[in-house]
This record gives structure tokens, C-alpha cells and sequence, in this order.
């Protein structure tokens, strides 16, 4: 084992020791092998680092890290000061084409694969910062001379109207670029400041950490601060670049680091390019569904399996002002852990968007455990969208976000459990065989079908797939959740509680007997003879019991064991300036009455299209039988999160959590 050593002191020409470091982590990239580790020295380090090499196993991998209390940060810009004033806060900058080399972030553009908007300008993955801070795109010089104050952000198609900012006052510092023969041109309203002493950057490098051959496994990479890399789209169907990445590869650890302002994704465990690339919006041959659908095959032709790709870890990171995601994958994230995160202001510039932008946006997130992370002001916090088979949300907090969790193509089985989902959408579920079990719902719920896109699912905790269906939806089970009622929101097909769930499988009124699977295949058996058509016309069982619906939330007209009360519990989540969050709520002394149990993987019945049964990775059973803090829960169990919730007033710190 080998120890190399970094310092802004030093020199590439140096032995890359602690006495004569080197001066780039580039240079100690191209040299690490397994076992050995690169420490890096307080300073500021712009360049893009690629690993040459891997580790061979979990014990024999490569390190790279920060020195113990030293801060270090790599940096995807640089610093500009050839800035000439043009016209009263106006300056421009002149780069020759040749300073960015192969990749330059003013002339290449976002878009691709489900990229919406905007359609009627380009934005770019360059980006201007002063003093740290973003800057918004214009469309010409005339808007950077003029910058008219954003209120909201681009049109959404889907929505009919832009979204509002989250600082609106950040939106009149603006920049235009324009290439002038074999010069890129940067203007920029500076509002006063001096661009040639003030701190102004540039971003220059498509990313800060990561490599450019896949199959690198077994990286260490901690206690770094990278920001400020011109990262590209990242949809499910292209290559999967972030300011920080794994590159199609096994075993990575990315822990205790500071990332943010990539312009689109921040950490990528993502897919590859030879699986597929932007296909769709290249050939306009097929829709993007079909072309993500043969990427998945192709990638089992490569070797996608557990062997060979994911089992990564990422935890305790910070995560900030990305444009598109905090974490993104495809296929490259199965069998990971993501836990102990802090995401947040994740695409609140809404300069553009798409349909792949969340916090955490993982597609095919094959048994991957997403627990004690705290994600708030996104415009959407997680996605996890088709095969999320074995996928489990737990002991979570999500507020302030445009929605808290999408699970969307996925048949089961998925678990969302012991969260606190604290904003005014909380699920949007295109799904079917999840399972939520001691939650705190504090918004909306919108549920339907995918009947269109048939979806791959697979043999219990592998890659290997076993055959592929519709969403038909429902086939979900919702057990001792506390779901709070509110203000009428303006979704279609989305309510407050359970009700949505009324009349699966059978109409209301019908005995009060739960809903099966037997009752469920009754009803398909009673249709006749047919095949396809006959479950297209029976709503899947819905498995319902055990819920407090508060403040004129509305359950299940099936559930034998419920409380129903209009108490409005009041709920509020606090963010003091020290970091941590606290949840206050009152509740009625009835709550505490209601009868309960606790759940284990027995008293779930496995969804119908998979017949996986809800367990851990490893196929051992689930005992719900610990809360959000991991207090130790009674034998009949208080419903929602919080187990030591108490009649009348409560107030409890649910962040940071311990790990």
C-alpha cells in the first residue's frame, strides 16, 4: 500500500510525498492502485479528476480524501479577470476556443431525452458565479443590459404556467454568451461589482471527479467540497455524467462530502453511453420508453448484474443548488445505499426542466435502501421510477418540496416507511405493490395507472429479468399511517388519505370484508373467458387497515380499524440557523387508543404481477418494529413515525439524525 500525498505547494515532479507532494490530484489519479491512498491538502484544486485506476475488493480499494481537518475543495471553473467594461454594469469577457479544449460548456446545449423546456432559447452548461453565487442564462445582450426581475421560472407544458422562484431577486443577475469566430464571448451584469476583483468563475469542465473508463470499482472518495462543473442532461436513456460519479462501476463509497451548483446532476451511479444515447430525440425513430427499454437489455449483454455494477454507498453528503438532480442513476445505482444525506434547493433556478429532476432521480433502483436522508426545497424530492423492485424509502424528512416521493413503472415490491413527508403533495404514485407503513402524511396523494408502458420486473434480488407488465395501479398496502387533510389542491385524481383507494376491488358498502387477492381473482374468473382484457376491467385489492385520518382526511371505506378525527394537529417543521429541524405537532388523546400491531414481511401479502415478498436486499424478513429516530417500538405500536408521540402538544428534533 501506498500513501500519495497532494498540496497546492507542491509538484507533479515531486515523489507525491507528505515532505514533496504533488500539486494536482490528477497526477496522484493517474498513479493510485489498489490499496493505496491519495490524500489531499488544504487548498483549491481546479481540474478534473479521472481515476486510471480501481480497487479489486471492498478491503483492497483506493482512497482518496481530504486531510483529517484540512477543508479542500475541487472546482470544475475558473477564475476569470480579463473582464472589459462595456455599457454601465455590463462587462465582457473574450476566450479563445482553444481554453476550453474538447468540451466547451458556450457552445454545447442542454437538451435530449425528456428535456421539456425551455423551447424557444438554448441554455448552456456554462454557468457565471460571483462571489459563489449563480447567475441566470439570457437569451441576448439586450436582456443581460436590461435583466427584467423572474418571478417564475420556464413554461411547463404540463402545468400551463411557469413555477415561482425561490429567489427571485437572484434572477437579474444575468449572462449572454455569443461565439465571435474562434472566441467564445461571456456578458455579464454585474450590478456594480468590479468582475476583475470581485471573485468571478466560470464553469469550464464537464465534471470534477470522475472517470472516463467504466469498470473503475472500489473508490473511496471523502470529506472533499466540489462544486461548479458544466454537467450535461442526464435522462435515463443517455450517459449519466455528474459533477461527481461512479461511471458504470461497483462498490464506490462517496461519503461526507460538500456538493453543489452543478448545473445538472451532482452525484451520478449511472448508466453508460453504449447502452444508448439521446436515441429518441436524435432519430425521432422510437419514443424514448422503447429505447430505455433496450437499453435495460442491452445492459444485461454488458453484464448488469449484481457481480459486476452498483452496491455503492453515499452517505452523509450535503447536496445544493443543482439544476436537475441531486443524485441521478440508471441501472448503475442497484443494490446501493444512499442514507444520512442532507439535498436540497435542487432545480429552484428553474432556468430549464424535463421529466427527470428530483433530488434523487433513480431509475431501475433495484433493492436500493434510501434511509435518514432529509431533502426539502425540490421540485420534486424523490423519483424513483421504473423496476424500483426491492427499492425502500425509510425514516426520511421531506418538506418544502414541489412533491415529496414519485414511484412511477414499478410493480412491486417497494416500501415508503417510517417518513415524514411534510409538504403539500406527498406521493405521486404511478405505481403498484408499494407498501407504506408508519408515515406522517401531511399533503395529497394522486394515484393512477400506466396501462401504456409495459415495464420490466425481476427475479427476486438480481438483475435477471423475469418478465415485463402495465401499471395496472393499486395492489398497495398503507398500514398505521397518520394522514392529515388540508386545503383543496388542484390535482386531478388526488385526495387527502385512503379514499382513493374506495371501491378495489369491490364497490363500497360490501360487508366491510377486506379486499383480497382471492376476492381479486373471484371477480377476473367471474368476467369469463379472455385474457388481457379481463384484468384491464377488475381494480387490483388495495390492503388498507390501521390509519389515523386527522383534519378531514378521508380513508378507505373497507378498513375495519381506523381513527377518524377533525382535530387539526397543526403540524409544523422548523429550521433553525444551527441546522437542525424540528417537528411540532398537538394530537388527541383518542389517537392513542386505536388498535394496533406490529407489522412484519408475513403479514404482507406480495404483489400480484411480481410475487416478490417485501424483505430486505438479503432476503431476510422486515420487522416493523423501529421508528423514525430507531426508538425501539410497543407491541401495539402508536401510528405515524414517531413512536414517544404523546397526547396533546409535541415537539421533537428529527434532524440531524445519528448514524
Amino acid at each position: 500500500m501506498k500513501e500519495y500525498h497532494v498540496a497546492c505547494t507542491g509538484s507533479d515532479k515531486a515523489a507525491g510525498t507528505l515532505e514533496n507532494p504533488f500539486r494536482t490530484i490528477s497526477k496522484a489519479a493517474a498513479l493510485a492502485l489498489a490499496g493505496d491512498r491519495v490524500i489531499v491538502h488544504e487548498g483549491e484544486y481546479r481540474e478534473w479528476v479521472k481515476p486510471a485506476h480501481g480497487g479489486n475488493s471492498s478491503t483492497s480499494r483506493i482512497t482518496y480524501e481530504a486531510a483529517p481537518g484540512e477543508k479542500v475543495i475541487i472546482k470544475g471553473s475558473e477564475r476569470i479577470q480579463s473582464w472589459r467594461h462595456i455599457e454601465g454594469t455590463v462587462w465582457k469577457a473574450m476566450l479563445p476556443n482553444s481554453f476550453f479544449g474538447d468540451y466547451n460548456p458556450y457552445t454545447e446545449v442542454l437538451g435530449g431525452d425528456w428535456f421539456a423546456a425551455p423551447t424557444d432559447k438554448k441554455i448552456h452548461p456554462g454557468e457565471v458565479y460571483l462571489n459563489g453565487k449563480a447567475f441566470y442564462e439570457a437569451a441576448s445582450l439586450e436582456e443581460v443590459k436590461h435583466p427584467a426581475l423572474r418571478m417564475e421560472g420556464v413554461f411547463l407544458p404540463w402545468l400551463g404556467r411557469g413555477e415561482p422562484l425561490l429567489h427571485p431577486g437572484d434572477s437579474i443577475y444575468q449572462w449572454y454568451t455569443c461565439q465571435e469566430k474562434d472566441h467564445t464571448v461571456i456578458y455579464a451584469n454585474f450590478h456594480g461589482a468590479d468582475p476583475n476583483a470581485a471573485l468571478v468563475e466560470i464553469n469550464v469542465r464537464k465534471c470534477c471527479f470522475y472517470p472516463e473508463k467504466t469498470g473503475l470499482n472500489y473508490i473511496t472518495v471523502r470529506n472533499f467540497e466540489m462544486a461548479q462543473a458544466a454537467c450535461p442532461w442526464t435522462p435515463p436513456t443517455a450517459d449519466q455524467p455528474g459533477l461527481l460519479g461512479v461511471n458504470w462501476s461497483k462498490g464506490w463509497i462517496i461519503e461526507n462530502n460538500i456538493i453543489h451548483d452543478a448545473k445538472c446532476s451532482g452525484i451520478s451511479l449511472g448508466k453508460e453511453a453504449s447502452t444508448g444515447h439521446n436515441l429518441s430525440t436524435l432519430t425521432h425513430r422510437k419514443p424514448g420508453y422503447q429505447y430505455q427499454m433496450e437499453a435495460v437489455f442491452r445492459a444485461r449483454q454488458i453484464g448488469w448484474s449484481k457481480e459486476t455494477i452498483g452496491s455503492h454507498v453515499v452517505r452523509g453528503n450535503t447536496i445544493y443548488d443543482c439544476g436537475q438532480n441531486g443524485i441521478v442513476g440508471h441501472m448503475g445505482c442497484v443494490f446501493s445505499e444512499i442514507h444520512h444525506n442532507h439535498i436540497y434547493n435542487i432545480a429552484m433556478k428553474r432556468e430549464f426542466c424535463g421529466f427527470e429532476i428530483a433530488g434523487i432521480k433513480l431509475h431501475a433502483a433495484i433493492d436500493v435502501q434510501l434511509h435518514h436522508n432529509c431533502i426539502h426545497h425540490c421540485r420534486l424530492g424523490i423519483w424513483l421510477d421504473w423496476q424500483a423492485q426491492g427499492a425502500r424509502v425509510s425514516q426520511s424528512l421531506f418538506y418544502a418540496n414541489n412533491r415529496d416521493l414519485m414511484v412511477e413503472a414499478t410493480h412491486g415490491p417497494y416500501l415508503a416507511d417510517n417518513n415524514i413527508f411534510a409538504s403539500a403533495f406527498n406521493f405521486d404514485n404511478v405505481a403498484q405493490g408499494g407498501a407504506y407503513l408508519h408515515n406522517l402524511c401531511c399533503g395529497i396523494m394522486r394515484r393512477v395507472g400506466a396501462l401504456d408502458r409495459s415495464t420490466p420486473y425481476h427475479f427476486a434480488h438480481t438483475t435477471a429479468i423475469a418478465g415485463s407488465a402495465a401499471v395496472y395501479s393499486c395492489d398497495d398496502r398503507l398500514y398505521q399511517n397518520i394522514f392529515l387533510g388540508g386545503a383543496p389542491q388542484n390535482v386531478k385524481n388526488s385526495c387527502y388519505g385512503t379514499e382513493g383507494y374506495c371501491g378495489c376491488p369491490a364497490p363500497p358498502g360490501d360487508g366491510g370484508r377486506p379486499a383480497s387477492l382471492e376476492e381479486y381473482t373471484e371477480k377476473v374468473a367471474a368476467l369469463g373467458n379472455g385474457d388481457l382484457d379481463l384484468f384491464m376491467q377488475v381494480k387490483q385489492p388495495a390492503y388498507i387497515n390501521g390509519n389515523a385520518y386527522l383534519n378531514g382526511a378521508q380513508g378507505y371505506d373497507r378498513e375495519i380499524s381506523a381513527f377518524c378525527s377533525s382535530a387539526d394537529p397543526q403540524v409544523k417543521i422548523t429550521a433553525e440557523e444551527n441546522g437542525t429541524v424540528w417537528l411540532e405537532l398537538t394530537l388527541p388523546e383518542e389517537l392513542f387508543h386505536m388498535e394496533a400491531s406490529l407489522y412484519a414481511t408475513p403479514d404482507l401479502e406480495m404483489p400480484r404481477i411480481t410475487e416478490v415478498p417485501y424483505e430486505n436486499p438479503d432476503g431476510s424478513p422486515i420487522v416493523w418494529n423501529r421508528d423514525y429516530l430507531g426508538q425501539k417500538r410497543a407491541l401495539k405500536p402508536v401510528p405515524g413515525p414517531l413512536e414517544g408521540l404523546k397526547a396533546g402538544y409535541n415537539r421533537i428534533c428529527i434532524w440531524p439524525l445519528s448514524q
